[in-house]
């Protein structure tokens, strides 16, 4: 079904124009192409006086559809020629109309969307509709006007805001901010916009053209002050990115040379940044954020995820209260369970603190904080765990323990009930080997803190059940994870694609890289953090038990380093001693520490391995390369063997589970930017000099050698799935 608009003429001479293209009634080019026939064909009738527009089904519109994108920046479809729907559609024929129009919305007025909104002559909100240009989040710019009329219609300083952080708002705020006239209950919508709309008619209500109020604009100098400062903080946020700066550039000519010449300029690079690298590479996170839960065998058989009422966490350590907090958020009964009443306490009072904290952000108000944790029931016996759903298992790393508790819970669990282990190392097959359920067994691997990450690894074995999976996905989707199905292997998929990220590193350190400036070009790269930064926050004790994972499983492949070890013999053991590679202060502010020379100089002679001038002045785009391609080979491999089903789940992988930059579309598609070919000769040159540590994959030999893409996908015979 193509996306049309469709009107119907009433009795009191208002033609309703609304918008069908569901789910969201986003604004194809079919859309827009119809809303100005039908626009063209209410100015023609004599039987109507004025217009409003609406959106089917309780939704204005989402915007413009995001999935046209792929066809414009291939170069599949036509483009259209540029101002042709902002200037056009929007201004030529919704604004300029010789009959007046309201914009009547419902549920959300996003993009796009809320350009259309923008151009008729008042708008009329409910509550709780939605009201935003989130375009930036896409890498490019509000391309249907937003640009010069929301400026127009609320003020120079929170059009800024809303356009550079896509942060909607609320009807309510919307109203206040002058964006809105009025707000009403979606009942009262469609009638009050016919009554208003014909109240401009008879002027009675002002006939305002958006695009040429200036109330709302600040004087000249005091504009181009906002604006110099807005640019400023824009470039210290997101050094690497262009497009929030040409945003402003955009707001900045509508404002010194006119809204019209404002429209010409922003259309202008609207078209330049669709073509941007950046921009691809958030349109394919969008959408591979939405595939992740579709699982080729699983989700296409028609099954219907199982309800979950109530679910049992056993362990209160971090992780485990984490887990419950955000299932509490989400409004799941949750049973926690410890093995005596002071771990309880502190398990309890985790999950109070992480709610506190949202109380003290003004995310929560008293009385849903009262709500939330009443939700939560600490135990320490089976006892109650006689009719839960799912349980989650967050214990220590500890193969017989969790062995023992697997089997306990078989016995006092319900036979539906889902077994799931928060485990990050940990083989999922071993720790149900004293079971008779491994259908039910599957891993829930949270990120920490798992009320914040977004990130859920789903990870089935060669038993787990596929009811299990759909009802496991359905709950991530419920407490606002994005989450990713992951074949059963050491590390799964972030934690396998990302040990080479810390041991190149110390590769690199070992033969004469300075580490705080590998920290700096990681951060400036677009990481959150250095990987020596971040083993500081994790925790040598952890690290090291990782690592020791990872030398077991993956001998042939792994740099050995003393470093971290020669620092714990020492007492260092990152953040939490405030000692680690980093000194810390009361404020868990880190600085240098010129002691560490001395490690780097003992480690060095443990490996054998002296001093290389070429790694002493390694330049950036080096120190990019020897550290990420190693992940990126790592990354193929996991891929090859069908730990992953599809490329574009390890790029989610990697942006929401180890913070790799969006813009720079996840590893697999950053990877794929620079080919195959350069990353496989880059590999095998360094490996021939530096060690099997580099060595590249068979998968990666063999793409390179077709040059072909390293996301397409495998054949399906090889899959371990």
């Amino acid at each position: 079904m193509k996306g049309r608009t469709a009107m119907e003429v009433g009795a009191d001479g208002v033609a309703l124009i609304t918008i069908i293209n569901p789910p969201v009634n986003s604004l194809s080019l079919d859309v827009l192409q119809s809303l100005k026939e039908n626009y063209e064909q209410a100015l023609l009738r004599d039987d109507v006086k004025a217009i409003v527009v609406t959106g089917a089904n309780g939704k204005f519109s989402g915007g413009f559809d995001i999935a046209a994108f792929g066809g414009l920046q291939g170069g599949k479809a036509e483009q259209p020629k540029p101002g042709m729907i902002s200037v056009e559609i929007v201004t030529d024929t919704v604004e300029a109309a010789r009959k007046p129009s309201v914009a009547a919305i419902d549920g959300l007025a996003l993009g796009g969307g809320l350009e259309v909104a923008m151009a008729c002559h008042a708008r009329i909100s409910t509550p709780t509709a939605q009201l935003g240009l989130p375009e930036l989040q896409l890498g490019i710019i509000p391309g249907f006007g937003g640009t010069q009329r929301l400026p127009r219609l609320v003020g120079l300083t929170k059009s800024l805001e809303m356009m550079l952080t896509s942060k909607p708002v609320k009807g309510e705020e919307a109203h206040a901010l002058g964006l809105v006239d009025a707000v009403v209950s979606p009942a009262e919508l469609v009638k009050t916009a016919r009554c208003w709309a014909l109240d401009i008619l008879a002027r009675r209500k002002p006939w305002v053209a958006s695009l040429y109020k200036t109330d709302k604009l600040e004087p000249l100098g005091e504009a181009r002050e906002i604006l110099q400062f807005v640019r400023a903080q824009a470039r210290k946020q997101a050094p690497n990115l262009k497009h929030p700066l040409v945003c402003i550039d955009v707001v900045e000519e509508g404002i010194v040379s006119g809204p019209r010449a404002g429209l010409w300029k922003e259309a202008e690079a609207f078209q330049g940044l669709l073509h941007s690298d950046t921009c691809k590479s958030l349109v394919h996170i969008f959408f591979a954020q939405r595939g992740t839960t579709k699982v080729p065998g699983i989700t296409d058989h028609g099954r219907v995820p199982r309800r979950v009422n109530k679910v049992a966490i056993l362990g209160g350590g971090l992780m485990g209260s984490g887990i419950a907090t955000a299932l509490i958020l989400s409004n799941y009964p949750v049973i926690l369970k410890e093995v005596n009443e002071k771990f309880l306490e502190a398990g309890i009072g985790r999950v109070k603190a992480n709610l506190q904290s949202r109380v003290k952000k003004g995310k929560m108000t008293q009385e849903k904080f009262e709500r939330t944790l009443s939700l939560l029931r600490g135990v320490l016996d089976y006892e109650s765990f006689k009719d839960v759903d799912l349980v989650i298992e967050a214990v220590i790393e500890n193969v017989s323990l969790k062995q023992q508790i697997f089997a306990d819970l078989e016995k006092y669990c319900p036979p539906h009930c889902i077994l799931a282990s928060n485990t990050s190392t940990i083989d999922l097959s071993l720790i149900g080997k004293k079971t008779k359920s491994q259908g039910r067994i599957i891993g829930a691997h949270f990120f920490s803190p798992a009320h914040v990450m977004p990130l859920l690894e789903i990870v089935r074995t060669k038993h787990t059940s596929p009811q299990v999976i759909v009802d496991l996905l359905d709950v991530g989707k419920k407490i606002k994870k994005t989450p990713i199905v992951v074949g059963n292997c050491t590390g799964f998929a972030v934690n396998r694609m990302f040990f080479p990220y810390t041991q190149a590193a110390m590769l690199l350190v070992e033969r004469g890289t300075d580490l705080y400036q590998i920290d700096r070009v990681i951060t400036k790269f677009g990481m959150p953090m250095g990987p020596f930064r971040l083993a500081d926050l994790v925790g040598f004790g952890v690290a090291i038990a990782t690592a020791m994972q990872f030398i077991e499983n993956f001998p042939d492949r792994t740099y050995k380093s003393m470093i971290i070890p020669l620092m714990q013999e020492d007492k260092r053991a990152g953040e939490t001693s405030r000692k680690g590679f980093y000194l810390y202060d009361d404020k868990r502010k880190a600085s240098p520490d010129p002691e560490l020379k001395k490690y780097i100089e003992k480690a060095r002679s443990i490996s054998a391995v002296s001093i290389d001038p070429k790694f002493v002045k390694l330049p950036e785009k080096d120190i990019i390369e020897m550290i990420f391609f190693p992940v990126v080979n790592e990354a193929c491999r996991v891929f090859a063997e069908g730990i992953a089903v599809k490329a574009a789940d390890l790029d989610i992988a990697s942006v929401m589970g180890m913070g790799f930059p969006p813009y720079r579309g996840g590893i697999m598609f950053w990877a794929d930017s620079y080919g195959s070919n350069y990353i496989y000769s880059r590999l095998e040159e360094w490996s021939r000099t530096y060690g099997e540590f580099f060595k590249p994959c068979t998968f990666l030999a063999e793409r390179a050698a077709k040059g072909s893409p390293l996301s397409a996908p495998v054949e399906q015979g090889k899959s371990r799935l």
